[in-house]
């Protein structure tokens, strides 16, 4: 894993409910999604699921990429994700 933060996105299933975050630690944080204590809005949409990750040199920089995607519209977003991941794979297990 390399240093610096990653913009990553959560969902509950194949094109549902998805949640945007930035972490330095993103097999931490995605475990904390997963067992329900990562935030309200993922534990209350069951977004459980790493279906997005990119990585970035500074959490600063990580912090700008999230900043951006928040603002895109739904499509957009379901466009980046079906880029790296067309099928809408749970990728936890490809961090460790």
């Amino acid at each position: 894993m390399r240093a610096g933060g990653w913009v990553y996105i959560m969902a509950n299933r194949y094109r549902g409910t998805i949640y945007i975050g930035v972490t330095r630690s993103l097999p931490h944080r995605t475990m904390q999604h997963r067992d329900g204590t990562g935030s309200k809005f993922t534990s209350r949409y069951g977004c459980d699921q790493l279906v997005f990750a990119e990585n970035y040199n500074t959490i600063e920089e990580a912090i700008a990429r999230e900043t951006q995607i928040k603002k895109w519209n739904r499509n957009w977003k379901i466009r980046l994700i079906e880029e790296q991941n067309p099928e809408w794979k749970d990728r936890f297990d490809e961090l460790v």
